[in-house]
């Protein structure tokens, strides 16, 4: 009996083919990365590195100032699982749906995007914390999310340049329901880049803004006075939440400005925001972090986003023959 040429084909081959399970296997390793600093987060526990880095546990950490240290900690740290998972579900669609019919923007989308999150732990070198895990984690990914890019290149349809992500799917217009609701989400994904930008800044300087001090009834000499390897864990858990929530709001935007409106894209979107959303948002009346000044922003744009999917609903969901209702009709 005679073999086929896939029978011929070796495993890892088969398994690879054309780059894009590796991508696809990144998206999902990002989305249960995301899943499992919820778990920590819900059970106050920190990572054993964590532990060894400060040399106290969670639960010893808690004792002090009504455990409202810790109970930050956890309010960045659920936020940055949100911020993976969103990124996991957009990368998703982009392998599933652009790259699969060989448009190149959703390649360069995809680089870009990398290079924003993979590069996001080399903040380290602006708050001195090396996290082990974290940095084996980066590593373990890197090779199978690069090696999925150089792969998937060579399928692309010329021309495959850069340049392909300056080109909407559809012009900026207000004449109907549909358009609106594209502006308000890539504005809404806009801000979601800058405000990233901004907290991981933050991370690598300040560390803290007013409103975190006031909550943890603390200053930032207190904390090192407690340990003083606490600010820099501290920072880390900030920049990281930043150029995670940075590279979610950046891939967002070119999802939206380079991608055909479908039920795929909406349905991506909408769990992106479902997973970004309501995890910053909503651990804050669970650790009592209330100040509105400090959830303004993530408000605001929650509002932003939910108008933005509501009316962008008919045209992406809608079947085929269902045509786009105007402003006002």
């Amino acid at each position: 009996m005679t073999a086929t040429s896939d029978e011929n084909q070796g495993l890892i081959h088969s398994l690879i083919k054309d780059g894009s399970p590796l991508i696809t296997l990144t998206a999902v390793l990002l989305i249960l990365f995301g899943l499992f600093a919820f778990f920590l987060a819900a059970t106050k526990h920190f990572l054993p590195h964590d532990v060894v880095y400060l040399g106290m546990t969670s639960e010893e950490l808690c004792t002090i100032n009504e455990c409202r240290i810790v109970h930050f900690m956890i309010h960045d740290r659920v936020s940055f699982g949100g911020a993976l998972v969103g990124i996991g579900v957009l990368y998703l669609w982009l392998v599933e749906f652009p790259l699969r019919q060989r448009q190149a923007w959703a390649w360069w989308l995809l680089v870009l995007s990398g290079l924003m999150g993979f590069g996001s732990f080399l903040l380290y070198l602006g708050y001195g914390y090396l996290d082990t895990w974290h940095g084996v984690g980066t590593l373990g990914l890197l090779p199978c999310f690069a090696l999925g890019l150089f792969k998937t290149h060579s399928s692309l349809e010329p021309p495959a340049t850069i340049s392909s992500l300056t080109s909407p799917s559809e012009p900026i217009r207000w004449d109907t329901f549909f358009a609106v609701g594209r502006f308000l989400l890539l504005l809404t994904a806009l801000c979601l880049a800058m405000g990233g930008l901004i907290i991981a800044g933050v991370g690598t300087t300040t560390v803290f803004v007013p409103q975190d001090l006031q909550f943890m009834g603390l200053s930032a000499d207190d904390l090192r006075a407690i340990n003083p390897r606490l600010v820099p864990l501290i920072a880390h858990d900030r920049a990281g939440f930043g150029g995670g929530v940075s590279c979610c709001g950046a891939t967002m935007f070119f999802c939206i400005w380079c991608g055909q409106p479908s039920r795929g894209l909406w349905q991506a979107l909408f769990l992106t925001g479902i997973a970004g959303f309501t995890t910053a948002i909503g651990v804050h009346p669970v650790v009592g972090y209330m100040s509105f000044s400090h959830l303004a922003p993530a408000l605001i744009g929650a509002t932003l986003f939910t108008a933005g999917i509501l009316l962008t609903f008919s045209r992406m969901c809608a079947r085929p023959t269902v045509s786009e209702a105007p402003v006002g009709g």
